[in-house]
């Protein structure tokens, strides 16, 4: 009869057995997969009642409900964090402006469409408005939030492009934010009817329709 050796125990070098590690799991401890994204989520609201400015680990933390120390674990620094928060915020709206003009059949679907955007997609509450302007204020200083806005004009555009020449497309861009800017600074509220007449004249004007 052969001797059986006794089972090994866990000892200092493997202070948790295999089994016993949890699918998931680092240093046997259970990962919460959604955390990093709940944390650019957070870092985006506490920056639209705080601003930049106000905006401070601690603060996108506790909106995250998560520990202090996951901030610097998942992000290297606070400015990581913003970049990828507007990020997020700028892709979110460029989505929301693909699919209204990918939805107009035609040269009247897209004029409609415009007008759409303007009154009631861009900075349609106070929340986008904060948001925009501190991503346009961290963009005028700083390369690296820059190119967000880059590439969130450059999907604008290219979207007004499945209807408009380049150039038509361009101007139809810049009304669309300083029409939305204008509109949600105003202390009086404004007459609708001036988006459809300022559209109008640009596609008037500028070219027509694809």
């Amino acid at each position: 009869m052969v001797a059986t050796q006794p089972a090994a125990s866990a000892g200092p070098s493997d202070p948790m057995p295999d089994h016993k590690r949890a699918a998931g799991t680092r240093l046997g401890r259970r990962n919460d997969p959604d955390r990093r994204d709940r944390i650019i989520d957070a870092c985006i609201e506490v920056v639209s009642r705080a601003g930049v400015a106000g905006t401070s680990h601690r603060k996108v933390a506790a909106q995250a409900a998560v520990p202090l120390g996951a901030m610097t674990y998942y992000f290297d620094g606070m400015d990581d964090l913003l970049r990828e928060a507007f990020t997020r915020f700028a892709t979110t709206i460029s989505d929301r402006f693909e699919r209204r003009m990918a939805a107009a059949p035609d040269a009247d679907a897209a004029r409609e469409a415009v007008i759409a955007i303007i009154l009631e997609d861009v900075f349609g509450d106070d929340r986008e408005l904060v948001l925009s302007h501190e991503l346009y204020t961290l963009a005028a200083r700083d390369r690296s939030y820059r190119s967000i806005t880059a590439d969130w004009m450059a999907r604008s555009r290219a979207a007004l492009e499945r209807h408009f020449d380049p150039e038509t497309a361009r101007m139809l861009d810049a009304l669309i934010e300083g029409l939305t800017i204008h509109r949600a600074l105003d202390s009086q509220p404004r007459d609708p009817r001036e988006v459809e007449i300022a559209v109008t004249r640009i596609l008037t004007r500028g070219g027509e329709a694809r």
